[in-house]
């Protein structure tokens, strides 16, 4: 894992399911319940707005060390001074996003079958492999890959790999399991009761999870 960033537990907001509480104190604490990465994700959202909330956001951040990720935005990540963007396949591409945010950013890139591997060149820090299950939270995802693909596709790919994709407490292990560096999740954290306690909850499947199988390859 890279010393700039830590996979464990990356949090995607939501604007709506953060609408309630707040975006910020949403953030604020799953950051208290152990959130290692943040990336603010607004699709449809005007650029004024996302760059006030992602400023807003990375003063949190900043304070704990915890990395921002823009999602798709590269133009609303660089008037931020957020540390990174995360990419899809249609976004524009990874080398496009160093070359604007430079060398130091941390570039994520979306893959979701096969067939994207192609598209993963030395422009990149970390794969989002996905949809690992069914999830509610995008309509426009690819199908399912299932843990057997998941860690097929995983064994290929030499970057780290943040799971996404109807990731529960309930199964992050076996993703962790198949090959995950770390999860990242919406609703589990954005859409709880208590984000604090989701995130914690999440942190107590995942480090377990990940320190295992750091041992098993040891042996």
């Amino acid at each position: 894992m890279s010393a700039r960033f830590n996979l464990s537990l990356y949090l995607v907001t939501d604007p709506e399911m953060t609408a309630r509480r707040g975006l910020v104190e949403t953030v604020a604490a799953a950051l208290e319940g152990g959130v290692t990465m943040v990336q603010l994700r607004h699709k449809d959202g005007p650029a004024r707005a996302m760059v006030e909330a992602g400023r807003a956001l990375h003063a949190l951040l900043a304070r704990r060390g915890i990395p921002l990720i823009i999602n798709d935005r590269v133009d609303v990540a660089h008037a931020v001074g957020a540390e990174g963007v995360h990419v899809g396949q249609d976004d524009l591409p990874p080398a496009a996003a160093r070359a604007i945010l430079g060398p130091r950013a941390i570039i994520g890139l979306t893959v979701s079958g096969e067939p994207q591997l192609a598209t993963i060149d030395a422009s990149v820090d970390y794969v989002g492999l996905s949809p690992v299950f069914p999830t509610a939270t995008k309509t426009d995802t690819a199908p399912a890959l299932g843990e057997a693909e998941f860690a097929a596709l995983r064994r290929r790919i030499r970057l780290p790999v943040v799971a996404i994709g109807g990731i529960t407490a309930a199964n992050a292990a076996r993703v962790i399991a198949a090959g995950a560096d770390g999860i990242a999740v919406v609703s589990a954290i954005c859409a709880a009761s208590d984000p604090r306690a989701a995130a914690q909850a999440l942190r107590a499947v995942v480090d377990p999870a990940l320190k295992a199988r750091s041992v098993s390859h040891l042996s």
